[in-house]
């Protein structure tokens, strides 16, 4: 309840609930929110607009002629299409197309292959079925629901071949990615020499992104050679290079619309298979296509965390100084198209150790392709490295804090570099004084609260702060409003709040005079938003921006002091003044290791006969330098510890490997957090700003929001119970 009123409250809409019941509990936040932030923010800026459903989301828009498509999925794992009868579909009221491999125009950017090379599936290319539910057809009708019922009509057969979907019992197939070697510092396997050592397995189960926006596209030929789409996508940009890729037109006459995005993940960091078929059906019919995936075609069409094999050996001297790590790890990819991530990476990198050597291999197996899902590989890599420093820290008899202090890393320790800026030790205090980690026992199952099993974890958190290169128009009007342009989008984390923050500290004027215009692929180029680099690379191109505005304005005023801005343009006769900035990182960028780092610290009560897991308190600390919008900053860090506690307690995609067929893929049967499940979390941050990655002092916190947390609750759990659950999620049934 508290977390919904804060919402509201950052939307400018606590003067709608102004009953006695409410106001007390918006005051109460208040006051929470003054002590949890280290500063005051700006409300976000489209908070109205999504409260009261007037900001628009790919599937909203009013496009004249729309016609609709249903994707039908394959029921087989593995093999080819003998027949595909699309007869009774073609004939059902309404049905204007049934496109499949079979009469679907084929697609001038793929490559003519068969089979093709390992890469993106390419839709409607051929016979061959990868994966169940992989799209053999799209049926297009006049409304949503004649084509939802047109796709039930569809039938096909298939030359079935045996499938493979499980990665326990092909870890013998594992290959090492074509990118990656295995990582050697020092002595290979060190740690089986340590005096105190540790060496166990830890799992990831698949974990789909879920978000609550259904992924969906518009899609409409305003020429021959010009497409418009209005798509769910992380990146404008990336999508009007693709789809013009795919269809062989310009770049320019590819306009893609995304100004709003219900949540992603790393869902819709690609275009994907449904979106480039819209385009295609648009085209075979020369009417504008909306396309809009089910819940259950989410958890096949657009990637999901992939399930991880992990074995950790740590060993240490009694005095807990770190000998050796070893960190191997297996994920599943899929059989056309190979998908890595840096699973491993962090045990190359949170830890000052002498010997450290990892080893990556993936398993293609019969399912889609995976893909980044918050906090990438890093979020998995960490729970078996945390979660193994914990079980390190039992072995030792030593604080698990005290543990990581020990081993303590000064500069990198990877390539010896400095780091940009390195404030973790700081936010191990800041977190460990909110969760009251003095009232921890060493000893595991020793403390009840009310019947119940209370315990406490942490775990720490690591993610590269990435500055790459964007570019900004910002536009100052008669009537002083600033108008700022670039085509990132926002898929949640108040982009827009964040950069007119800077923009309003940076030209010295008013938040609610500035209008940031994205989403947009017509507008100046910025990055595709994930892997948190947004704030630190947008953010300084806005910085720039504005900086040379007030440049352009002070030789206006005759190189005199230029902040009444309307007052120089007036002067000077003119309706408008602006300028167009590209800005990107530079040669520190070589020079030194920049990385943002977190904490999170968790308590827990266990019921010790049902081994019912309730959080009672979630604190997170963060070094992610300046925290340029401290709500939204806080919403980031709130947001990151609900992800994890579904990736602890929650989450976990189960497939029937007889016929590798998904038998969750829904709300009822996929567990995700709800409110019930999460107390209030309390974030907080060091606030120190990074003197070297750009001039605004800020790194990235959306995926250190979650690495590490999933490892924080099980370490809690432990500590709570003395029973370490390797297998994520962490249920009653492993507890009893």
């Amino acid at each position: 309840m508290k977390q919904i009123l804060q919402a509201l409250q950052d939307a400018k809409l606590v003067q709608l609930f102004k009953s006695s019941f409410i106001l007390p509990l918006i005051s109460t936040i208040s006051m929470e929110n003054k002590t949890i932030s280290n500063t005051e923010g700006l409300s976000r800026v489209d908070g109205r607009l999504k409260v009261t459903g007037k900001a628009k989301y790919s599937a909203e828009y009013n496009v004249q002629g729309l016609v609709y498509g249903v994707l039908v999925g394959s029921t087989v794992a593995k093999g080819s299409i003998k027949a595909i009868d699309t007869k009774k579909a073609e004939g059902a009221p309404g049905v204007l197309s049934v496109l499949t491999y079979l009469n679907a125009p084929k697609i001038p950017g793929y490559q003519v292959d068969n089979p093709p090379p390992k890469g993106p599936l390419k839709i409607f290319y051929n016979d061959q079925i990868y994966f169940n539910g992989q799209p053999i057809a799209l049926v297009v009708a006049d409304t949503f629901e004649r084509a939802l019922f047109a796709a039930s009509l569809v039938s096909a057969t298939y030359n079935v071949t045996a499938h493979q979907t499980e990665l326990k019992t092909n870890m013998s197939n594992g290959f090492a990615p074509s990118k990656g070697k295995d990582y050697v510092k020092g002595q290979e396997d060190a740690y089986k020499s340590a005096p105190i050592k540790i060496e166990q397995e830890y799992i990831i189960p698949t974990e789909v992104h879920n978000p609550m926006e259904l992924h969906a596209i518009i899609a409409r030929w305003d020429a021959d050679d010009k497409i418009t789409v209005w798509d769910k996508t992380q990146g404008v940009k990336s999508t009007q290079r693709t789809i013009a890729q795919a269809f062989k037109v310009p770049p320019e006459n590819v306009q893609v619309t995304s100004p709003f995005v219900g949540g992603a993940f790393g869902a819709a960091l690609r275009t994907w298979p449904h979106e480039i078929a819209a385009v295609l059906a648009a085209k075979v019919l020369n009417k504008p296509v909306k396309l809009v995936l089910s819940r259950a075609d989410m958890f096949t069409s657009v990637g999901y965390r992939p399930y991880t094999w992990q074995k950790v050996g740590i060993g240490a001297t009694a005095d807990g100084k770190l000998v050796g790590i070893t960190h191997e790890a297996t994920g599943q990819t899929s059989a056309y198209e190979d998908f890595t991530e840096g699973v491993v990476n962090i045990s190359q990198l949170m830890y000052a150790c002498p010997n450290v050597n990892t080893k990556y291999r993936l398993v293609s197996l019969n399912v889609n392709v995976p893909t980044p899902m918050r906090g990438p590989g890093e979020a998995t890599g960490a729970f078996a490295l945390e979660s193994a420093m914990d079980e390190l820290s039992y072995a030792l008899n030593i604080d698990p804090i005290e543990l990581r202090l020990k081993n303590y890393a000064d500069t990198d320790p990877s390539n010896n570099k400095p780091y940009s800026s390195k404030f973790l030790s700081d936010a191990y205090k800041l977190g460990a004084d909110k969760i009251g980690w003095s009232n921890r026992s060493q000893q595991p199952g020793s403390v009840t609260q009310n019947g119940w099993l209370a315990g406490y974890g942490m775990a720490a958190g690591m993610f590269g702060a990435h500055r790459s290169s964007a570019t900004v128009t910002a536009r100052m009007m008669a009537d002083g409003t600033l108008i700022l342009q670039t085509a990132v989008t926002d898929i949640g984390p108040g982009t827009g709040t964040a950069m007119v923050t800077v923009a309003a500290e940076t030209m010295g004027i008013p938040a609610d005079k500035i209008r940031f215009d994205m989403g947009d692929s017509s507008l100046p180029p910025s990055p595709t938003q994930g892997g948190s680099q947004i704030t630190s690379t947008v953010g300084s191109a806005v910085h720039d921006a504005c900086e040379a505005l007030k440049e352009k304005f002070k030789t206006l005023a005759g190189n005199s002091s230029a902040t009444d801005y309307t007052q120089i343009l007036k002067q000077q006769n003119l309706d408008k003044l602006e300028v167009t900035t590209a800005s990107k990182g530079g040669e520190e960028q070589g020079k030194y290791s920049m990385y943002s780092w977190s904490v999170h610290f968790i308590k827990v009560l266990v019921h010790p006969a049902t081994g019912v897991i309730k959080i009672d308190k979630a604190v997170s600390s963060a070094d992610a330098g300046t925290i340029i919008s401290a709500k939204t900053a806080r919403s980031q860090m709130i947001g990151g510890t609900i992800m994890g506690t579904g990736m602890a307690l929650m989450e976990e995609a189960v497939i029937d490997h007889r016929y590798g067929r998904l038998v969750n893929n829904n709300f009822a049967d996929y567990h995700v957090p709800v409110q019930a499940d999460i107390p209030l979390v309390e974030a907080y941050f060091v606030n120190k700003p990074d003197p070297i990655i750009n001039p605004i002092g800020a790194k990235g916190m959306g995926e250190i929001a979650t690495i590490g947390v999933a490892a924080a609750i099980a370490n809690a759990i432990y500590n709570a119970t003395g029973k370490r659950v390797r297998d994520l999620p962490i249920t009653p049934d492993k507890l009893i």
